[in-house]
């Protein structure tokens, strides 16, 4: 388990690109922590080091963005799913065994559904409004 330290959304970004390009296809990274502790952000910084073109932003109404890249990313908004009918009916399964790399926001919602190897990023609020305390979690060494 690693911790991180971000006083600012570029920082968060940049901590999001480390992990990424640590990454291979196949793999999920479940975000945990609320409203505002720089989920979309960490998933930007994903996004830039696996190349994509596509401009991210928060699947929230949309429960998944496909964003191309090498391995393609797919960036997942778990709030509104509340049963496995849901959770199929998002195509997560159809996703991960895709070979692409699964940034999954509000994991909470999923937790059972998470594959045994999945990397868990942990969210949390420092000292002050911009300042996140990021754990990860998962065998990866950023």
């Amino acid at each position: 388990m690693q911790r991180f330290v971000t006083d600012s959304v570029e920082e968060t970004i940049e901590l999001g690109k480390r992990l990424a390009s640590r990454l291979t296809g196949g793999t999920v990274v479940a975000f945990f922590g609320g409203l505002g502790m720089g989920k979309t952000a960490f998933t930007r910084g994903m996004a830039k080091a696996l190349n994509t073109v596509e401009e991210v932003s928060s699947p929230t109404f949309a429960i998944v963005n496909a964003y191309g890249g090498n391995p393609p990313l797919y960036h997942f908004d778990m709030y509104r799913v509340e049963s496995w009918d849901d959770l199929y009916s998002s195509g997560f399964f159809d996703y991960y065994e895709s070979g692409g790399i699964l940034a999954v926001e509000w994991s909470e919602n999923i937790e059972n559904a998470l594959p045994e190897n999945t990397v868990r990023v942990i969210f949390e609020r420092g000292e002050n409004e911009n300042q996140r305390i990021i754990t990860v979690d998962g065998g990866v060494n950023i």
